[in-house]
């Protein structure tokens, strides 16, 4: 692949890159835990960092030991979540700044993400951003979440534009791992909350401290992903 190939679209995860709600997931989750009588450990977040809704709801269910079928599970998680965002939507600093930069630049822009669309639509629309997406794809829509490339390839998709010349801005270890099987190139924002480890940033292209320095510039740095 050519290093000069012109990035067209830049495709953006959602949590932890737009809004700072990986941890609030982590929290909500845990706290039906305890309530509906399953059993939360640190290695249940870890697992279920990338899952679409289907898989997460069923992971509750069978792992972690929630008596209630999957979609009661999927549903009452959706529900508190959308409580929280209503309550208080952290948007991650220079988050809504970045994307309105980017489209104004010419960049075609979609969003990729394992939050349930009902989730994906309500945050777009609390930050008026809905009308600068072209593709909004939700990992419930798509066979596998992260790792798996599935929601990047269904992006790239949608959008028809290949993905080699797409670039994805994730956060999360499954996140990179799925923008990178994909074939796009990767610009990594750490989570602080749950920082990928050092192989894992190794697969990004580019890796930035903070949203502000996203831009035209660090996406023709970018080099094509190996």
């Amino acid at each position: 692949m050519p290093a000069s190939e012109p990035i067209e679209a830049v495709v953006f995860d959602m949590d932890g890159v737009l809004v700072d709600t990986e941890h609030l997931w982590d929290e909500v989750r845990e706290a039906l835990t305890r309530e509906w009588g399953g059993r939360y450990t640190p290695e249940a977040q870890e697992a279920m960092m990338g899952m679409s809704s289907l898989e997460w709801s069923r992971y509750l269910h069978e792992v972690v030991g929630l008596r209630e079928p999957p979609e009661t599970i999927n549903a009452e998680v959706v529900r508190r979540m959308l409580a929280r965002y209503d309550a208080d939507l952290p948007v991650v600093p220079g988050a809504v700044e970045a994307v309105r930069r980017l489209g104004s630049a010419g960049f075609r822009l979609a969003v990729a993400s394992s939050s349930n669309r009902e989730l994906i639509d309500g945050v777009l629309r609390r930050l008026r951003l809905s009308r600068l997406f072209d593709v909004t794809v939700s990992s419930e829509e798509v066979a596998r979440g992260k790792p798996s490339p599935d929601v990047y390839l269904e992006t790239a998709r949608r959008l028809g534009v290949p993905p080699r010349r797409c670039a994805a801005i994730e956060d999360s270890a499954s996140g990179i791992r799925a923008a990178h099987a994909a074939g796009m190139r990767v610009l990594a924002y750490p989570n602080r909350h749950y920082p990928p480890a050092g192989d894992v940033l190794a697969l990004a292209d580019v890796v930035l401290e903070s949203l502000g320095a996203l831009g035209s510039a660090s996406l023709r740095t970018a080099s094509p992903a190996a």
